[in-house]
Parts: structure tokens; C-alpha cells; sequence
């Protein structure tokens, strides 16, 4: 999303699966930024751009490698500020005249940067090193060996000796670690303090962002008639809201019942659409055409995929009730688009495909409109509660688009999806009522492919297990399993045992992400 009217911070990806974060920290800062592809940030493509400064960000290549990617010279030679981080730190110091080395011991994870004395009076390390060292977030096997002409080494870790490097005369920065994650503490103090080194003022906010929003989405649907699938989450509710407000009744809802929602969704979806707003509303129940086709499907990648070609289906087939629709909109995000596939094309890795993006049919007669692709989770919330949103729906924890078929690992059954249903609104309902709700990212049953003896009274049972799993997060990329006490998960597993037929043992998931994603498939 291009605007010209505010000065603008280039980021160039190198492929990392955290790219995006940089971009999430500097709009926190209310700067405007871009990411575009190191190959295509050409001399020519600065000259056009004109960034007010530039951050090359990290990636899974080694600069010792030939053919591995590097900046256009045109970055260094535009007199703006540049930072690099980890592989872009490296960059900066083999095309600057330093040296990288492939290292003999990895780096990753937690680790602390202690200071060396170079210019810690410098404006970009203003606040940093309060304590005497910093708590940074590595993740790279290279390291800095030599650096460039111009560098000092500012603060050093035990496997990065040149962990912080600077040249102040060209305002030049380079850190081996990511300040872009959570776990970096002051992470987001250093991106501040390079941005206000930069000049910029943070004046860009959500409501510029709205503005933006509204005129491409005017620009690329024009007269054209545009249907929105609407799942009832935050992502999807957000979308209809602001493309409602660009296009007005040029737009219609269409909200598809799978069979796999959760319990009570789709009469509180249609409830608060029809009752709060003139959006046209399709209420479609194809519980029976998604459930018949996912009939002894147990891959998850054939799951999403499954789902993702019903819903073209059928929202063709309402794009041309409605008087021949010509696009489908979409509350697809940034971390949709980063699991499934590099969002600006470049190297990063699939993790996995997601049904409104990687589950996509290749040919489908609707194109895309897709105004959320460049936010996070918690710019969403904010873009809904500028537009005006309920804060019963603002606040909702996220919901996948293929439903708890993601959340019932293995085969798909009507029986096992009520089973689910059941456990996930007793386990949903005790997070509300010991008031945990808001301080939880998001929280979920799974019912998994199996089953485990239990005794109940007298008698044998032989049935399912349940999984539970709840996590706190800033941004979706990463997140942590919520501290649960131990009364608390004993009262759930014991109402869940015994309101919910079909389940004697509950399990809760303690794994973070990575190594593992929030949900399950």
C-alpha cells in the first residue's frame, strides 16, 4: 500500500519468516513503511521510492555463499540511515568492505549483549544497556568476523562478537540479533530511536490507514459488484465493515455454515450483521456438501485445500445470484500469507497453507480483494474499533476459516464435530467465567484420533481425548502457552468429563510457537 503523502521507511526482505514484525513495530511508532523483495529494490526502484531511510532485513541465506542475495549499491549510496539486522547485517558488512564467516557454534535463541564502550552516547542506543547488558532474541550461524571501514563494535554477545556495530558519520547501523520479536525487551526502543534518528515524525495512524484502504479498494473494484466471505471472526467482520464503508451497497455478505463452526457461531454471526448493520446478508448452509467432501480425508493439507476450493464454489455460485459479482474480499492477513507462502515473493518457507490462501483453487472466476493482507491480529482490532465495531467482536479470539476441521485431527465425522463443539464451549465458558478471556490470545479444544481407557462409576469407558490449548501472543507469529493454574485445569477436565459424552481425558498442550503453531493442523 503505497501513500505518498507521508515519509516513508523502505524495508528490504531477505526472506525471513519475521520480515513482517519490523513493519508491526514501526506502525506501533506510527511510521509508514513498506517491505518489498531485495530483488526488486533496484537503483532505479530507490530513485522512485525515495525512503526517508532503509532497514535490510534478516533471511535464511548465507552471504558466503555465491549467488546469495544482496542490497542495490543505490542503498548505501542514498545518504539515509540504514540499519541491518542479522543477515542484513551481514550484507551491509561484506559489500562494505568487512567480512562474514560461517560460524563454528549456531546462535539461537535467548542471549545477552553486554556493551564495549564504543559510542553508546549515540541517539540510536539512547535507553539500551540501562541494566548493563541486553536480553536480545539470535537466530543465525554466520557471524561477523571483520568489520567495514568506517564500523565500531558497540556491544557483543558470546557467539557475535560485532552483535551491535555502528558508523555514526553515515548513520549506519548493524545488529546481529532480531529487535524486531518480542523477546528482544528493548527491540522496539532501538527501531524508535533509528526512526527518530531518521527524521520521521509518526504520523501515520490507523485512520490514515483507513483512508488508504478506502481509496485502493474504490480504485480496484470501481462500479463492479464485490461478495465478502464472512466467517464471523475479527478478520472477516473488519473487512465487510471498511469495504462496506468504500463501496456501499455495491457489496454482499455471504457467511457459508460448513457444519464446522462452533457452537451457537453461526446464529450469533447473522444476529449481529442483520441486526447492526445494512449490509445484504447470504446466510448459505452447506454443511452437507463440506462434510461429504472431507469424508475420509485425514491430511491436513487436503483439509485446507478441500475447504478452500468448496468455498470458491460456492461463493461463484453467489457471486452470480447477486447479478454477476466480479470479486470475492477477504479478511486474509499477514500471517496467513507468511505460513503459506513468502508475502512479497522472496525465499521464505512454507509452513503451512491456509485456506484462503494457499488453499486457493488456481483458477477461480473472482478476483481477490484482500484490504487486512498487510496487517497484524491487533491492527485489525484497532482498524475495527475506528470503523466503529462492536467490541464483542473486536475482541473475539481468532477463529480459523476451515473451522474445527483443523481442530479434529485424522478423519472427520458429524459425531466426533459435535463432540468438539460440546468440549470447546465448556472449556470457552470456563475462561469467561474466571475472567481470563482478554488476557488470552486465543483458546480451543482438539479433539484427537484417540482413544484411551477410563472408569466412570463402575464401569469401562473407552473414548476420546481432548487436547486443550490457549496462548498469549503480541502478533500471532509467535506466542506462548497461558500459565493455566492447576485448579483451574482440574475444574475444566473434570466439567468437560462430565458434560461432554465421548471424552475421559483432557490433556493441556504446553508447547509455544515455534516449534510448534497455535492450532494443530
Amino acid at each position: 500500500m503505497t501513500d505518498q503523502s507521508h515519509d516513508r521507511l523502505l524495508i528490504v526482505d531477505f526472506g525471513s519468516q519475521v520480515t513482517q514484525l519490523i513493519a508491526r513495530r514501526l506502525r506501533e511508532a506510527r511510521i509508514y513503511c513498506e517491505i518489498h523483495p531485495f530483488q526488486k529494490v533496484t537503483d532505479t526502484f530507490l530513485a522512485d521510492f525515495a525512503p526517508k531511510a532503509v532497514i535490510l532485513s534478516g533471511g535464511p541465506a548465507s552471504v558466503t555463499e555465491a549467488g546469495s542475495p544482496r542490497a542495490a549499491e543505490g542503498v548505501f549510496g542514498a545518504g539515509v540511515p540504514v540499519l541491518g539486522i542479522c543477515y542484513g547485517q551481514q550484507v551491509m558488512m561484506e559489500q562494505l568492505g568487512g567480512r562474514v564467516e560461517a560460524g563454528h557454534e549456531r546462535e539461537f535463541g535467548r542471549a545477552y549483549v553486554e556493551p564495549t564502550g564504543g559510542h553508546g552516547d549515540d541517539a540510536m542506543f539512547t535507553g539500551l544497556f540501562s541494566t548493563g547488558r541486553e536480553e536480545v532474541w539470535m537466530s543465525h550461524g554466520d557471524r561477523v568476523t571483520a568489520l567495514a571501514p568506517g564500523f565500531e563494535v558497540i556491544g557483543a554477545s558470546p557467539n557475535a562478537p560485532y552483535a551491535i556495530t555502528a558508523d555514526p558519520a553515515r548513520k549506519f547501523y548493524a545488529v546481529q540479533f532480531h529487535p524486531e520479536v518480542h523477546h528482544t525487551v528493548n527491540g522496539a526502543r532501538l527501531l524508535k530511536n533509528f526512526t527518530d534518528l531518521a527524521g520521521f515524525s509518526g504520523d501515520w495512524t490507523m485512520g490514515a490507514y483507513r483512508e488508504e484502504a478506502i481509496r485502493q479498494i474504490r480504485e480496484q473494484v470501481g462500479s463492479e459488484k464485490v461478495i465478502c466471505g464472512l466467517s464471523g471472526g475479527v478478520d472477516s467482520s473488519v473487512a465487510a465493515v471498511l469495504i462496506h464503508e468504500a463501496i456501499g451497497d455495491q457489496l454482499t455478505c455471504v457467511f457459508v455454515d460448513t457444519g464446522m463452526m462452533r457452537q451457537g457461531e453461526a446464529e450469533e454471526v447473522v444476529t449481529l450483521f442483520r441486526d447492526h448493520y445494512n449490509i445484504p446478508l447470504i446466510h448459505a448452509d452447506e454443511a452437507d456438501l463440506f462434510l461429504d467432501a472431507l469424508d475420509g480425508v485425514t491430511d491436513p493439507e487436503q483439509k485446507r485445500k478441500t475447504i478452500g476450493k468448496l468455498f470458491i464454489d460456492v461463493f461463484e455460485k453467489h457471486a452470480k445470484s447477486v447479478g454477476g459479482a466480479k470479486f470475492l474480499a477477504q479478511g486474509t492477513l499477514y500471517p496467513d500469507v507468511i505460513e503459506s507462502v513468502s508475502f512479497t515473493g522472496g525465499p521464505s518457507v512454507t509452513i503451512k497453507s491456509h485456506h484462503n490462501v494457499g488453499g486457493l483453487p488456481e483458477r477461480m472466476d473472482l478476483a481477490l480483494v484482500e484490504p487486512l493482507r498487510e496487517l497484524f491480529k491487533d491492527e485489525v482490532r484497532a482498524l475495527g474499533r475506528e470503523l466503529g465495531l462492536p467490541e464483542q467482536f473486536v475482541g473475539r479470539h481468532p477463529f480459523p476459516g476451515p473451522g474445527l476441521a483443523i481442530r479434529c485431527p485424522g478423519e472427520i465425522t458429524r459425531d466426533k464435530l459435535a463432540i468438539l463443539r460440546k468440549a470447546d464451549a465448556v472449556y470457552l465458558d470456563q475462561i469467561r467465567k474466571h475472567g481470563l478471556y482478554d488476557e488470552i490470545w486465543q483458546a480451543f479444544a482438539v479433539l484427537l484420533p484417540v482413544r484411551t481407557v477410563g472408569v466412570m462409576g463402575d464401569g469401562r469407558t473407552y473414548d476420546y481425548v481432548c487436547a486443550l490449548r490457549a496462548v498469549t501472543s503480541v502478533d500471532g507469529m509467535t506466542a506462548d502457552y497461558y500459565p493455566f493454574s492447576h485448579e483451574f485445569l482440574g475444574e475444566t477436565a473434570t466439567r468437560i468429563i462430565n458434560e461432554v459424552d465421548g471424552i475421559n481425558r483432557v490433556t493441556y498442550d504446553i508447547t509455544s510457537k515455534p516449534p510448534g503453531t497455535i492450532e494443530w493442523e
